[in-house]
């Protein structure tokens, strides 16, 4: 019985003393401030590149549609371009923000871009309800309005919630602003999964001749899968980040979790999508390029 016990024992202990030293490895990690700063620098780096695509590809449209105004697809690229360049200027001065009072103005610059985020693809979502309600010979009159009442409501409360926490900063207030958030991108997340999935359903029933067919049902597609996951993950991230300490990400001692949130979040759904909808506008005969009114 003894000598059967040893091994066993010996298994659990070694199992045990791995357990032990990635535990070790991961707060090691967490712990210094060598690797705080270079995995801080690293999500500037890559949130500079994606801000940079962004950029290349707002000045690209211009050149190829001189004579249109601020488009629906100018103004998603020049958003996501501040979006991305504003989070790489946060990240390259991660460790100054800590340091900033009151404490109001850190969440603001950790959260502001997030709301900018949800507008960016919100527009996406406008777009293409834009689209299928015209190929359904539906009136698109109440989609805008919609769109900036939407996202008024979602800035007034936010911003309200800021005010209060300036006035008395209760961590009640602190969980309340990170579950409206969680909120906003639920919300993100099935309107991505209703209007992406109308459009990909209805681009289905056109007959397989069509030309750009194809591409564009997997153009749909893909954009699709890509933003509704990332706005699913960024609501289930939010929701332990306002009931668990552990999953803070409003703290240095955490760039290990907050490489893997932004880069899962924000970093590669903008990459993919940037590179899925690089094509350019047709010069003449644009039928759904539509301005900004």
């Amino acid at each position: 019985m003894v000598a059967r016990g040893v091994p066993a024992m010996t298994a659990a202990a070694v199992a045990a003393l791995d357990l032990t030293e990635s535990s070790n490895w991961w707060r090691d990690i967490n712990t210094s401030p060598l690797w705080q700063d270079r995995i801080f620098h690293l999500l500037a780096i890559l949130y500079g590149i994606v801000a940079a695509i962004a950029l290349v590809q707002l000045v690209r449209i211009q050149l190829r549609v001189p004579e249109y105004g601020w488009t629906t697809q100018k103004v998603f690229h020049f958003l996501n371009f501040l979006v991305n360049g504003v989070r790489c200027f946060v990240f390259v001065f991660r460790r100054d923000v800590q340091k900033l009072q009151p404490e109001i103005v850190q969440h603001i610059l950790l959260d502001m871009p997030s709301l900018a985020f949800f507008t960016t693809y919100a527009l996406l979502v406008l777009f293409w309800a834009e689209i299928y309600y015209q190929a359904r010979a539906v009136s698109t009159d109440g989609l805008r309005p919609s769109f900036y009442t939407i996202n008024a409501v979602v800035y007034v409360i936010q911003i309200t919630l800021w005010l209060i926490l300036w006035w008395k900063p209760i961590s009640i207030l602190v969980i309340l602003s990170k579950m409206f958030f969680a909120g906003v991108s639920l919300f993100a997340a099935l309107g991505f999964l209703l209007y992406g999935g109308r459009l990909f359903l209805m681009l289905q029933r056109f007959p397989v001749e069509s030309k750009g067919r194809r591409k564009k049902l997997q153009e749909v597609g893909y954009v699709t899968t890509i933003c509704f996951s990332c706005f699913l993950i960024r609501c289930v991230m939010m929701c332990f980040n306002a009931f668990d300490k552990a999953a803070n990400l409003d703290v240095l001692d955490h760039p290990i979790l907050n490489f893997i949130y932004y880069l899962m979040v924000e970093i590669l759904p903008s990459s993919l999508v940037l590179f899925i909808l690089r094509k350019l506008p047709p010069k003449r005969g644009i039928t759904q390029y539509h301005p900004i009114r």
